[in-house]
């Protein structure tokens, strides 16, 4: 069952609950903001839903909702940022503003972050290039859900990448794709939905796949990209891999197994290798490497080609990264957003904390 929500009352909802928890205007309408464009792009695991998860952070005195973000080290076309454990949804955009900078000056901004928290939608940040033609990229770590591959042990999280690039007269390419087989949030709306998971999502903790939804609770974890070792997992290892080292142990976060879980059932670790989850954004400057107008004429020339490539099915047609979402905003902007009732109950229990109305 599910309701349908305008994207104004859900957008109003969500600022005035971080308002509550004593964010300022501007960061509870930047927070807001990444929230819903996950749910209007269609990644319902990363919207609304995750709202209580962020106030359960805050009660747990794990979330400071008034952060001093703050440059820690720098170089003209780089800098490592403390989010003096802020809210990721709030302290990353600060991170992707400064890379955007730099890049205007020197071509390129590359922005490490150490002492955040859960950041939503890694495409927000990423997009946030696109109207001053760059490319943008954002990566994070996360909760450890993950084994490695050959192995039974939770060492890395979902360890999302995204790369947006813009067009001239085609929309912008937009990858935005955790490094597992399935990210955490799937798991929720099955759970919600009260259905099995599909096989090569996850495994128990002994090492043997399984279908159950509520898998990581009993012990079990996430499957890399590639599910086994025979569909490739060891290169969705190596991906998640890559974002750990480059958003933690570039920054001074958290890595591996040390990294603050994000879901309720997990407990912190009470060793800790460096300070909260790390992010690390980046911003390109296309004419710091050829012409914008003819980088651009390029890629709508590469989506056209790509789009119109041969399908194996004809009622199939092939698709570019960011055209479901794409088109999925443009439907729930004009008829609403669709929640599961246990995210409007969650959303309602929410309201009567903080005696907010939707």
């Amino acid at each position: 069952m599910e309701q349908i929500i305008n994207y104004n009352t859900l957008h109003t909802f969500t600022k005035n609950v971080l308002l509550a928890m004593g964010h300022t205007e501007e960061d509870a309408q930047t927070g807001a903001d990444v929230l819903l464009s996950a749910d209007l792009r269609g990644v319902d695991s990363h919207g609304v839903a995750r709202l209580s998860g962020y106030v359960r952070l805050w009660e747990a005195d794990r979330m400071n909702p008034k952060p001093n973000v703050r440059i820690e080290h720098e170089t003209p076309s780089t800098a490592t940022v403390d989010g003096d454990r802020g809210l990721g949804l709030v302290v990353a955009p600060k991170a992707m503003k400064i890379a955007i900078e730099k890049a205007r000056n020197v071509g390129t901004g590359w922005v490490a972050v150490n002492n955040s928290n859960h950041f939503g939608i890694a495409g927000y940040h990423a997009m946030m290039a696109l109207e001053h033609d760059m490319i943008g990229i954002a990566l994070t770590n996360a909760t450890p859900t993950t084994a490695p591959t050959f192995s039974k042990e939770r060492m890395l999280g979902t360890n999302p990448i995204a790369v947006a690039f813009p067009g001239l007269v085609q929309p912008p390419f937009i990858a935005d794709f955790s490094t597992t087989a399935a990210a955490v949030g799937k798991l929720e709306i099955l759970q919600r939905k009260k259905l099995d998971a599909p096989q090569g999502w996850i495994q128990d903790k002994d090492g043997n796949t399984i279908t159950d939804a509520f898998g990581l609770k009993s012990g079990g974890s996430l499957l890399p990209l590639g599910s086994d070792r025979i569909h490739s997992s060891h290169k969705g290892y190596c991906l998640g891999s890559v974002v750990d080292i480059l958003t933690a142990v570039l920054s001074g976060a958290n890595y591996g197994p040390w990294v603050p879980p994000f879901l309720a059932f997990m407990p912190v670790s009470e060793h800790q290798v460096g300070k909260g989850i790390g992010h690390f954004v980046g911003a390109m400057r296309i004419d710091a490497f050829r012409p914008a107008d003819d980088f651009k004429r390029h890629m709508d020339n590469w989506v056209e080609t790509f789009r119109n490539a041969k399908p194996v099915d004809e009622n199939q047609k092939v698709l570019v990264p960011g055209d479901i979402e794409r088109e999925l905003t443009d439907e729930r902007m004009k008829n609403g957003i669709p929640l599961l009732q246990a995210v409007v109950d969650d959303l309602s229990s929410l309201g009567e904390k903080f005696g907010v109305k939707m």
